[in-house]
């Protein structure tokens, strides 16, 4: 029970704030205000707030305008984000000032679990993070669209070379950009000597019917992606500059098997590194994350359900994750081969992707690193259990056969 609290109905424009204070014995009394949005009507905000000595805040997820709200006030008071699916009021009875209302008795009661907002410096390299997920997205998209005006112009190039984008590869992609004649000898000093494809193939496939039009066409895809990579590299170092207070835990999450430096700097940005927050559990934490199996059950019987959404940037990192292992052997691919056999590559990829971030849980938690248990450490597991229990049965005066060991 708080005392004194208030709720807060965040929109564009608008904050309508509902202050209820009183004996926490008693029926609370109530008073209510509206604030603009702007920076001068959240200072104002906060200024009411505390001549009403308010502790704690919530307000409700309400797209992106909470943030403001938030970044005011979160130095001042104890502020709350609840999820608007679980704050939902009785339909009927919804105008702003209710809803305010409703909010402020939920946090009066102690019924509002609030949503997990990571620190500010944790936040901003969420927003990098992201944004580098984007860009590497946009640039893959340049090269496709590249790859088919190479086709619609009749220029095999992706037929002798494995990447287009290499030294050689793009030698040869500025050269046709520039309208310049291409012969074998101008191919030598382009073309890498590692170049599986003879020189006389590669002359053969760049020679098409390609017009001025696929020129243009391919100097703004061309430019865009170069801009592109210089946005990366930029934004690659500021996020190294970011992750220099959690070097060790970039590290430690780095020597997980399928994790590397870019996918350690996702797990810091999105799970943060106080796994307290998660009150301790690695089952919360896979769940907030959305890897968990959803519940659906009723008079007893279980019905089909699917996963929570969740974190959509960390949820996709730890399947990436999962499948850059396929090729080791390792505690995370055998779990993986094993469920796949029994409900499919899909349901594979999530249970293994479960099992990644609750090691990544535990590694945040404790500060070590990752150990690795082998690919038959389930089955070890199993025989050891058997033997404790053999031992057991022998301890209370049992006699076990080695036939009825076999059979166990």
């Amino acid at each position: 029970m708080i005392e004194r609290c208030a709720g807060l109905d965040v929109h564009q424009e608008t904050v309508v704030a509902c202050v209820l204070y009183g004996p926490l014995d008693k029926r609370p009394k109530k008073s209510i205000e509206s604030f603009s949005t702007s920076t001068k009507g959240l200072l104002k905000l906060n200024d009411w707030l505390t001549s009403m000595k308010v502790t704690d805040v919530v307000m409700e997820s309400t797209g992106v305008y909470w943030k403001p709200v938030w970044n005011i006030l979160e130095n001042h008071f104890r502020p709350v984000l609840a999820n608007a699916k679980h704050v939902k009021n009785v339909p009927g009875r919804k105008t702003d000032v209710k809803d305010a209302e409703w909010l402020a008795k939920l946090l009066r009661s102690g019924l509002i679990e609030g949503s997990f907002v990571p620190p500010e410096d944790i936040r901003d390299l969420r927003d990098l993070t992201r944004y580098r997920k984007k860009l590497v997205n946009n640039r893959t998209a340049e090269q496709n669209r590249i790859h088919k005006i190479l086709q619609d112009a009749n220029i095999k190039l992706t037929s002798v070379l494995s990447n287009i984008f290499g030294k050689s590869g793009r030698k040869i992609l500025e050269a046709i950009i520039n309208g310049e004649k291409i012969e074998v000898k101008e191919l030598q000093k382009m073309v890498h000597k590692r170049v599986k494809a003879s020189l006389t193939d590669i002359a053969e496939s760049i020679n098409g019917r390609i017009r001025r039009h696929h020129r243009d066409m391919l100097r703004y895809h061309w430019e865009h992606m170069i801009y592109l990579e210089k946005t990366l590299r930029n934004l690659e170092e500021q996020i190294d500059q970011c992750l220099e207070p959690y070097r060790k835990e970039v590290e430690n999450l780095d020597t997980i098997p399928g994790v590397n430096k870019d996918s350690a700097a996702v797990f810091v940005a999105e799970m943060g590194v106080d796994m307290s927050v998660f009150d301790n559990c690695p089952k919360r934490a896979a769940s907030w994350v959305g890897v968990s199996p959803g519940n659906n059950e009723s008079a007893g019987k279980k019905k089909n359900t699917k996963v929570p959404k969740g974190n959509k940037a960390l949820k996709t990192t730890a399947i990436e994750c999962v499948l850059g292992t396929s090729r080791q052997h390792n505690r995370i691919t055998a779990h993986r081969k094993r469920i796949a056999k029994r409900q499919g590559k899909k349901k594979a990829n999530m249970a293994s992707a479960h099992l990644l971030i609750t090691i990544a849980f535990n590694i945040l938690k404790t500060g070590e690193p990752y150990h690795e248990l082998g690919p038959n450490y389930v089955q070890q597991h199993h025989k050891n259990k058997e033997l404790k229990m053999i031992e057991y049965l022998k301890r209370k005066g049992y006699s076990i056969s080695s036939s009825d060991q076999q059979t166990a």
